[in-house]
């Protein structure tokens, strides 16, 4: 018997219950070789004999045996510790792994049986297996009882599972504990001791066999015990066992096709010689030697295909489709290993349809090792030839698989595709190519990228001829490029739906970089004109054409992807850094020259789309190129060409990135910044100029615009505004102009909306700019005095144009004063510096009022208000107008600008706005709350309030509860109540305060009929009741005697429909923990308070004279009182106070689980089936009343009842 040592740690394993086909044992078969075994056994079991008598003093591996001869010798000096094992030397990753490896080769020549039982634990222990192997010398080959031997099972008696099998000429009996529930294993172990432990192992077997493949792998013995081994192995239903030996059994047969592959070269070079011996007709010994040789190497690869054959059939062809995903991967990425290295044999339909199989795995790495293993058979042509009836069959699946969920196997997929484009002749469709154009446009970078090379290889690659001319002109390079130019543009023109410049050039900008970046052949097309004798472009194509240029130019000078495709921050490599500072050098250099040529050419089109993306190239030039290379001329015509598209065009658009085309090239620090600024002024003095002279003769005449005096007025005025959002133009002082302009049309109403628009803004750019140089200190004193007064004049001014007429003047008026005020308001104030504290406005309570009417007014409008005849678009427009408007007033409210009371009119809103404006009321609820959660809860109770109060108008005093918009209040009070969250220890305050408002509320005003009806609030308590479970247990109890005092005595007697919501809060505060008995009287109030005691010994007490006093005490005539069965049976004390300790832990841990139930009083009330209000004793009633005071304390301490 040989025992494998136990590991260091405990390994368990995993037992899987799932069925597993047992396997043919080729070896089984070979009758031949059973004949030889059976002559070798004799022998074999004599020297196991002889060496059985010195085997006690041995240690269990042969490894180690000689390492001991070795250390006699050459023992290490520093004391250091020796692998004496196989798997310790390949579990500490030792380095020269081919020493040992020629160690024990040389030992398996000496006692080939000893040293292949280590080899045999190995397997095992490698495995993770802490138990014992033992090997029996296998008898009889013809014994019936072999097969019935060969089983797994579990040993009853010993609590052992084991394993026996037959590996020749052994049977082996491998023992192992039971505890195999975690599943961890060498294979599968983590961390740096295991790491490398599957490549160590790996590089073991590669080693173990070149270096025995001239030798004993030929023997007939060491692979055919080792094969058998790992067949039984693999059967096992342990997974570390078929894990473990599926993963060896491949990397041998790995091996064994290089051993394979050597033999026949081997073969093809004796071949040769022998066919140049048999030139000669003489007898000769080179001959026969040669011949000789040929036929022992022919013998040898016979054997080693049949030791192939037994792996893949014995083996591979049951566990390529296992149960456990990391078996089948390593069969499917193997079998890969050998159609590439062995592909005369292997590369077959007959084996490629394994991989065809495995596509449709449901496990992803599984997919992904099949699309890995098929890279590197399209990768040549020739083995693609060989390929296409699995191509034909398999295709649709590895195009559908460009969809996988996983996006690593989709990518693999994609470049699968490329190679098969690129090898395979016409096998994809025009549709299927279509199917993958689309993914250029993908988020996901590598998918993207594979996508375009796929989409490189279609258009450009496809158009060149296999074999080109030389051609060493640049003619015809260029000519070449312009015509990829147009097969991109008329690409990018197709993709409707998904065009996105920016993307696209990103996908191919790894692969078509010499297209992309060839910007003198775009410019080339675009300033071409109609003589031209090729086709030119269509405006259409023109302006694909720039929306491209454009994204290469950005690509190049921002060297990163565009946004949406960034997988984190990259750091810049040097040599990407010095391409990015080259590619933008370039650029710079072309378009200097070009763009004013450009813009020249295109101002003057109806489609702006071309000058606004031409408009958008100067902000990534080198502006340091303009006076390094003296190019200032240049500068000049650029700036010529800006202002005249700016006296010209009156876009928004347009204006806006001409306003920041000069932002960019006047950057203090550049030499140029002088020139630009002259240019500047020169444009701003022409247009103020020209609108302070059309503002006079308005005044003159003092009557209404013409069309022609309103178009000039409002181009004028637009430009100067869209200018001044980002250049500081103070210095002409348009303030009073543009306040004089206002100030007419409130007066006189003779000014186009339009204008009034315009001069808002331009009015709050001056107030803005103005701030700013306050807040640097490079203000004087007038200055300040006078900003104060402008900014509150425009203020006044902005106010009155809340009531105008034009609703786009008032929406205009609204965002402005909104942004007034919280700049002035909240800024200021929270600056803390002392030379704009004087510039503080705070609004009054009447413009509070008038802000919040205008949004009650526009903003919260039915969508049967909204004109039908609106198409989508527009209605899509108008509610984007009203989410700023609201967002703008309740940014006041966020910032304590205004009052946070006046937040109760649009919390009020959020249920039946909630599709519009959820988002908004939320986020500002959460941030309310975040700065004051007292006045932020009083906020909430105050919309419900008004909602009930508005509610109890419309229906006057016959409310009904079971009503559409009372349970959409109430629905309101539950999304309130949730967004308190789940602590309520951080709300405790909040919620106290809550309640005590809502009961004040509930009982504020009497009946008019008389004391004998509710109150007209008190159906609010059913809406306060939705937030009773976010009180603590102890504030329940509070809340519940703080509810008491305004209960009456006449009141808790009543029991009508129109009470129910007093009955249902009382009940939603009651608490099972507290108490476990109600009285069933109806004569006192207290009847539907809980009685709260100190300590369970108390509530027993006490609840056995409630028990005695119902039980003794008689029923009042009339009264119908359903008594729970317990009080009806006679029951010892012991047995009483039993009984109320288990009902008491089973309620405790209902409420365990349900903790935010909300009525958790419900199961109490069940129990004991109570239906009416009835008396309870004196000694109650004092202790409830005593119970009562102390409550009240508490709830003062949370919140101060008298003097809120």
């Amino acid at each position: 018997m040989i025992a494998a040592p136990e590991l260091p740690s405990r390994i368990p394993f995993q037992k899987e219950n799932e069925g597993h086909s047992e396997p043919d044992n080729d070896l089984e078969n070979r009758d031949s070789k059973h004949q030889r075994r059976g002559s070798e056994s004799t022998t074999s079991s004599r020297k196991k004999r002889r060496r059985g008598q010195s085997e006690k003093g041995r240690r269990p591996s042969v490894l180690a045996c000689s390492r001991q001869n070795r250390t006699n010798e050459q023992r290490p000096r520093d004391g250091g510790v020796e692998a004496v094992t196989l798997f310790e030397v390949v579990r500490m990753g030792k380095s020269a792994m081919q020493s040992v490896v020629d160690d024990w080769i040389e030992e398996y020549k000496q006692d080939r049986d000893t040293t292949l039982l280590d080899l045999i634990i190995f397997f095992i222990q490698c495995s993770g297996c802490r138990g014992m192997v033992t090997a029996e010398v296998f008898q009889n080959m013809h014994n019936p009882d072999i097969r019935r031997k060969m089983t797994e099972e579990f040993d009853e008696e010993t609590g052992l599972q084991y394993k026996k099998f037959m590996v020749y000429p052994w049977i082996l009996t491998v023992t192992w504990p039971l505890d195999l529930d975690s599943g961890d294993y060498p294979l599968t172990m983590s961390g740096p001791y295991w790491k490398k432990f599957k490549s160590n192992f790996c590089e073991f077997l590669s080693v173990l066999i070149q270096h025995c493949q001239y030798t004993v792998v030929h023997d007939e013995y060491l692979m055919d015990t080792v094969i058998s081994l790992l067949i039984g192995l693999s059967d096992s239903q342990v997974r570390a066992f078929r894990h473990t030996s599926t993963l060896a059994a491949m990397k041998l047969l790995t091996a064994l096709i290089n051993v394979s592959l050597s033999l026949r070269v081997q073969l093809h070079n004796t071949q040769r010689q022998c066919d140049v011996e048999m030139i000669d007709q003489r007898p000769n010994r080179r001959l026969e030697t040669f011949l000789q040789k040929r036929k022992e190497l022919m013998e040898k690869q016979d054997n080693i295909e049949n030791l192939m054959n037994a792996i893949f059939k014995g083996i591979f062809i049951h566990r390529y489709r296992d149960a456990l995903p990391e078996i089948r991967a390593i069969c499917i990425e193997e079998i890969g290993v050998w159609m590439k290295t062995c592909s005369d044999r292997f590369l077959t339909d007959s084996y490629l349809k394994y991989i065809g199989w495995t596509l449709h795995d449901k496990q992803s790495d599984v997919r992904l090792k099949c699309l890995i293993g098929l890279l590197g058979l399209y990768s040549d042509k020739e083995r693609c030839s060989k390929m296409e009836l699995f191509t034909c069959r398999f295709k649709d699946r590895i195009i559908s698989m460009t969809l996988d969920k996983e996006s690593e196997v989709a990518v693999q997929a994609i470049k699968v595709l490329t190679l098969m484009l690129q090898n395979c002749e016409e096998v994809l469709t025009s549709a299927d190519c279509e199917h993958l154009y689309h993914f250029v446009y993908s988020a996901h970078r590598p998918m993207a990228l594979a996508a375009g090379e796929f989409l490189h290889r279609k258009l450009f690659c496809s158009q060149e001829p296999e074999v080109q001319d030389e051609m060493p002109g640049r003619k015809e390079k260029a000519i070449r490029n312009i015509n990829h130019i147009r097969t991109l543009v008329n690409f990018y023109q197709e993709s409707e739906g998904c065009a996105h410049s920016a993307y696209l050039v990103d996908s191919l900008w790894d692969c078509s970089a010499f297209l992309l970046k060839d910007w003198e052949s775009m410019t080339a097309l675009l300033l071409e004109g109609d003589d031209q004798e090729e086709e030119a472009l269509t405006n259409l194509q023109k302006k694909a054409l720039v929306e491209i240029m454009l994204s290469t130019i950005r690509q190049a000078a921002e060297g990163h992807p565009p946004g949406g495709r960034c997988l984190g921050k990259k750091i810049q490599m040097a040599k990407e850094r010095k391409t990015q500072i080259d590619d933008r050098a370039k650029l710079t250099e072309h378009f200097i020259v070009v763009l004013p040529q450009l813009l020249a050419k295109y101002s003057a089109d109806e489609d702006k789309v071309i000058e606004v993306s031409l408009l958008q190239i100067p902000q990534y030039f080198d502006l340091e190129v303009y006076s390094t290379a003296q190019l200032e001329k240049h500068l000049d015509t650029l700036l010529k060409q800006i202002k005249e598209i700016v006296e010209q065009q009156t876009g928004s658009e347009v204006l806006e990135f001409c306003s920041k085309a000069y932002l960019v090239l006047s950057n203090e620090e550049l030499a140029t910044h002088g020139r630009v600024d002259f240019a500047k002024s020169q444009l701003f003095d022409q247009l103020v100029g020209k609108f302070k002279e059309l503002l006079k003769d308005f005044i003159h005449k003092g009557d209404r615009f013409d069309d022609e005096e309103s178009y000039q007025m409002w181009s004028t005025l637009k430009r100067i505004t869209t200018f001044h959002n980002a250049h500081d133009i103070t210095r002409w002082n348009l303030l009073n102009s543009t306040c004089k302009l206002l100030k007419s049309e409130l007066e006189n109403g003779n000014v186009p909306e339009q204008i009034i628009i315009q001069a808002i803004q331009c009015s709050y750019y001056h107030i803005m700019w103005q701030l700013s140089k306050v807040s640097e200190g490079v203000s004087s004193k007038s200055m300040q005095v006078s900003l104060r007064k402008q900014m509150r004049g425009f203020c006044h001014i902005c106010r009155q144009y809340l009531t105008n007429v034009s609703s786009t003047v008032k929406e205009q008026a609204f965002i402005i004063l909104c942004d007034l005020l919280l700049v002035f308001s909240h800024e200021v104030l929270s600056s803390g510096r002392e030379e704009i504290e004087p510039f503080s406005y705070v609004p009054d309570s009447s413009l509070q009022s008038e802000l919040l009417t205008f949004v009650l007014d526009h903003v919260f409008i039915a969508r049967d208000n909204e004109s039908i005849d609106k198409d989508e678009e527009c209605k899509v427009g108008a509610l984007h107008k009203r989410r700023n408007l609201l967002a703008a007033f309740c940014k006041l409210i966020v910032f304590s600008v205004v009052e946070m009371d006046i937040a109760a009119d649009i919390f009020k809103q959020y249920i039946k706005y909630y599709i519009d404006y959820g988002d908004i009321i939320k986020e500002t609820l959460s941030r309310t709350r975040q700065i004051d959660k007292i006045q932020c809860t009083k906020t909430l109770i105050q919309s419900l309030k008004q909602l009930f109060n508005e509610l109890l108008q419309g229906q006057g005093s016959n409310l009904d509860r079971w009503s559409q918009p009372f349970t959409s209040i109430k629905d309101l009070a539950r999304r309130f109540s949730l967004t308190f969250g789940l602590d309520q220890l951080k709300t405790r305050e909040a919620m106290a305060m809550l309640h005590k408002n809502g009961i004040e509320f509930a009982f504020r005003d009497a009946n008019k009929k008389g004391k004998n009806q509710p109150p007209p609030n008190v159906a609010f308590l059913d809406i306060l009741s939705e937030f009773s479970p976010k009180l603590l247990k102890t504030d329940k109890r509070t809340v519940y005697n703080y509810l008491e005092r305004f209960v009456t005595d006449q009141m808790a007697a009543e029991s009508g429909e129109e009470w129910l919501p007093l009955i249902s809060y009382r009940r939603s505060l009651l608490d099972s923990r507290d108490d476990d008995t109600i009285s069933t009287s109806s004569s006192d109030r207290s009847a539907l308070s809980p009685v709260y005691h100190q300590s369970k010994s108390t509530s027993l007490k006490r609840r056995l004279q409630t028990e005695d006093s119902i039980s003794n005490a008689g029923l009042n005539e009339g009264q119908s009182v359903k008594i729970s069965p317990c009080f009806l049976m006679p029951q010892l004390t012991s047995m009483v106070l039993r009984e109320n300790e288990k009902r008491a832990t089973r309620r405790e841990s209902q409420t365990k689980e349900h903790p935010l139930e909300k009525d958790g009083t419900q199961s109490l009330y069940s129990e004991y089936e109570t239906t009416t209000m009835g008396n309870t004793d004196r000694p109650v009633e004092e202790d409830t009343a005593k119970s009562t005071e102390v409550d009240r304390d508490d709830l003062n301490e949370i919140v101060d009842i008298d003097n809120d």
